[in-house]
């Protein structure tokens, strides 16, 4: 229960990453210009986060929920207003490639990211705060289980849906009525599974959650000063940092460049409003899916692992999805593109299950929620730096969609063998 509702956050962000550069086209932006939008998500990210985790450790509301939980909640009914307003980014009449549609567009998109953050945050937090070292590799397992469950049904649903008949394609600069209805469902999938987690956890009080972590009842709510807490993080905390970087780094560029690269080898079509580049965004959707079920059964592999094989299976999976990334530039058949998306779902669970344990685990409970958000910037920043880089690398790569794909896979490979700086910790 304290992670089911992380199945309908991971849905609103999967329809955002698998869904967002197909409608910025879509409504007329610029490939070129497609970091200007990418940017926006880690951005939020990057600030709401530490305030989050800054704030709810100092919050006991057991009205509202408790520390983590009403932030779940502010963020949840934020997120499902703001997911009803993006995919009709082109239909309020602003006309084709205008500013005011790109404009309501990239709005939207950072308030979605926004509040989405908001909600995820404290199912990062609450793991932290009650489950014990020895279980904490199985409990991120089983929130990664959920996150990509919810992935899989968000990234099909426009698949499913042109299939039961829903049109998918639409006017010039309007997105079609699968996107559409992909996120009002995802809107209400995010509703019902948040509502479990907030009815059904009760979080450890003031004086349990010191008791249990073996700290003082005033440590979380003194001190907490960013800068300081940064200045006295455990090495842990940036060896995994540096890991991080490279692996988003990356991911970024999946997410900006999929749609349009699957298009371009597959469909033979750079022109957003075709059928053919619908259909390449529907096809992104079951690749998407397929990254996240092989993430969601690679995730319980990740989760048996003893503690003294953390690295080698961490890094041997994000080795993985290097290969993934790269061969996504060689392939030139919709099927044969499931194998490149198995490999790097094998990354994408690693990501999701290692770097919050091994963060947590040299962590003594004392401003866990800041830690956290402040460690989130090891997840936005290296997203916001690629799709700044994307102005300069995508040109210079020969304005290849799929050639972002060949730089992905080599970072990755970066990524993999930085994961060897780590040296592990665990409270007795």
């Amino acid at each position: 229960m304290i992670n089911f509702g992380f199945l309908g956050v991971q849905t609103a962000f999967t329809l955002q990453s698998s869904q967002m550069s197909r409608i910025f086209q879509t409504i007329g932006a610029d490939p070129n210009n497609l970091g200007w939008f990418f940017i926006l998500p880690p951005l939020a990210g990057i600030i709401v986060q530490p305030i989050v985790g800054y704030y709810s450790d100092r919050t006991w509301a057991p009205k509202l929920g408790g520390r983590r939980l009403p932030y779940l909640l502010l963020g949840a009914i934020v997120a499902v207003i703001v997911m009803c307003l993006l995919p009709n980014s082109g239909s309020l009449g602003f006309g084709y490639a205008s500013f005011a549609a790109l404009l309501f567009g990239a709005i939207t998109v950072a308030f979605l990211d926004l509040s989405s953050n908001v909600a995820m945050q404290p199912f990062k937090m609450m793991v932290g705060d009650m489950v014990n070292d020895d279980q904490k590799s199985y409990a991120y397992g089983i929130q990664s289980f959920l996150s990509n469950t919810g992935a899989v049904l968000a990234a099909v649903l426009p698949f499913l849906l042109a299939y039961f008949g829903l049109k998918n394609v639409a006017a010039k600069g309007v997105v079609p009525d699968t996107v559409k209805a992909a996120f009002y469902i995802g809107a209400i999938l995010l509703v019902v599974t948040s509502l479990f987690t907030i009815f059904r956890v009760h979080e450890y009080d003031p004086d349990t959650y010191a008791m249990y972590h073996g700290i003082t009842k005033e440590a979380n709510s003194t001190g907490g000063n960013w800068w300081t807490l940064l200045k006295s993080a455990p090495k842990v905390f940036w060896t995994v940092t540096l890991v991080q970087f490279f692996c988003w780094f990356a991911f970024q560029y999946l997410w900006t460049y999929s749609a349009g690269a699957i298009a371009d080898n597959v469909w033979h079509t750079t022109n957003a409003t075709s059928a053919g580049y619908q259909a390449a965004g529907n096809w992104y959707g079951v690749l998407a899916a397929v990254q996240s079920i092989a993430a969601v059964v690679w995730s319980y592999v990740l989760a048996k692992l003893p503690n003294r094989v953390h690295k080698l299976g961490y890094a041997g999976s994000l080795c993985l999805g290097a290969i993934g990334f790269i061969s996504v530039f060689f392939i030139h058949n919709q099927y044969t593109l499931i194998g490149s998306f198995v490999l790097v779902g094998i990354a994408w669970a690693a990501m999701n299950t290692y770097p919050l344990t091994m963060v947590t685990n040299a962590l003594s409970g004392a401003h866990m929620g800041t830690y956290l958000g402040l460690f989130n910037g090891s997840i936005c920043l290296p997203q916001i730096i690629a799709s700044v880089a994307s102005f300069a690398l995508f040109p210079l790569l020969g304005s290849s969609q799929s050639n972002m794909f060949l730089l992905g896979g080599i970072v990755m490979v970066i990524g993999a063998l930085s994961v060897f700086s780590i040296k592990e910790t665990y409270k007795a």
